[in-house]
């Protein structure tokens, strides 16, 4: 992890900075108008690579040249027109070639708050209890030995998007209050709209939405996927393949945990595992030929997962190593992201978050090359980093 410091103070720039060059800023920050622009955004990632500790737009600043920097940081993060959206396609499109990922990896965020003042702060459901914070959703490009975020959604509640608060973190009028369920379909449309990019399986591990209905949503996209689903999801047996069994809804844990004779022990690269492939259609049903994958721990009766996905019982291999992939997600989150203040903006606009979590994510790339020593000519990013 990246040393942090609870001061701030700009420090010396560590090997990841080292190896954001002229050809990758190209590649990466090139949609820019203007070449102020591209300058600060350079200056912005090395900030988040070399300040220690929290990355204020304070401890950033220092990264920029002139007495009036911080107000030019300010300036640049909350009110600069430039579109993120097309940063981030940059950066999906670097993340593919320096990673070589397995999936899209789509999980949620939250990112607690002291206060209400910070966009998007609501009281926010955790495993823990409620906490204030923001709710974010965000897609990954992942393999099995790194993963780099690549785009963000941020659930709004209905109160940031009625006047007066509205107006003062600039919401756009196009964004809409709505459930985490709803920040997964934009994510899925976001990702369907990067061009240039190898069709991948799309991962999905959001507990707070409909794994169910996501799943329909993917089918229809025509992308292998697998997505995590609650023990009580409702599901009824594919009886064209298990002609002998009823088709009665039921739970997704009661089936699984019904069927022990489908189970079968398998290696998926990290250690053996009992897991089912059962082929099944979501309720209400649909045209989808669906699978609900349960994984079983040796020596642990309880289910360890739940998946639906539209692969066969035959791939049963390929698909349980998609589902470590939120693991990867989750270790590079705590190991990267937090270093390089992925959660840190204080902002209270909403297009400041978004910038800022833009060039976070991009730091997060900088950060996972320089690991892995990933050569790419065209990104510029040496294997000797390290």
């Amino acid at each position: 992890m990246l040393n942090r410091r609870e001061d701030g103070e700009p420090a010396a720039e560590g090997p990841a900075a080292k190896v954001l060059d002229a050809e990758l800023c190209r590649a990466l920050f090139g949609s820019l108008p203007r070449s102020g622009q591209r300058v600060k955004a350079e200056q912005y990632v090395r900030g988040l690579l070399s300040v220690r500790g929290r990355k204020t737009l304070r401890s950033i600043a220092a990264h920029f040249d002139g007495a009036s920097a911080q107000q030019n940081v300010h300036h640049f993060i909350a009110a600069s027109p430039w579109d993120w959206v097309r940063v981030r396609h940059d950066l999906a499109r670097q993340a593919q070639r320096v990673l070589n990922p397995l999936a899209w990896v789509i999980d949620s965020l939250v990112v607690p708050k002291a206060g209400p003042h910070s966009v998007g702060a609501d009281p926010q459901p955790t495993a823990l209890g409620t906490v204030n914070g923001q709710r974010a959703v965000g897609t990954w490009l992942a393999s099995e030995r790194a993963a780099v975020p690549v785009d963000w959604q941020l659930r709004l509640s209905a109160r940031w998007t009625a006047d007066p608060l509205r107006q003062r973190a600039s919401v756009p009028a196009h964004a809409v209050p709505g459930t985490v369920e709803e920040c997964v379909r934009q994510a899925v449309a976001g990702l369907m709209g990067v061009g240039d990019m190898p069709p991948l399986p799309v991962v999905v591990d959001v507990g707070e939405a409909d794994g169910a209905c996501l799943a329909r949503l993917l089918a229809a996209t025509g992308l292998p996927f697998a997505v995590r689903v609650d023990p009580a999801t409702p599901v009824r047996i594919d009886r064209s393949l298990l002609p002998r069994f009823g088709d009665l809804q039921r739970t997704a844990g009661e089936l699984a945990e019904s069927l022990p004779h489908l189970r079968q022990q398998v290696n998926p690269g990290d250690g053996r595992t009992t897991a089912a492939a059962i082929p099944v259609s979501a309720s209400p049903p649909g045209r989808e030929a669906l699978t609900l994958l349960g994984e079983w721990l040796p020596g642990r009766p309880a289910v360890r997962g739940l998946w639906l996905g539209n692969f066969g019982a035959d791939h049963l291999v390929p698909a349980l190593r998609l589902t470590r992939l939120p693991g990867v997600v989750e270790r590079d989150r705590a190991e990267i992201s937090d270093g390089v203040g992925l959660r840190d903006f204080a902002g209270r606009s909403f297009p400041g978050w978004h910038r800022h979590i833009t060039l976070a994510s991009v730091a997060h790339l900088v950060v996972a090359a320089a690991r892995s020593g990933a050569v790419d000519v065209r990104a510029g990013i040496p294997g000797d980093v390290l």
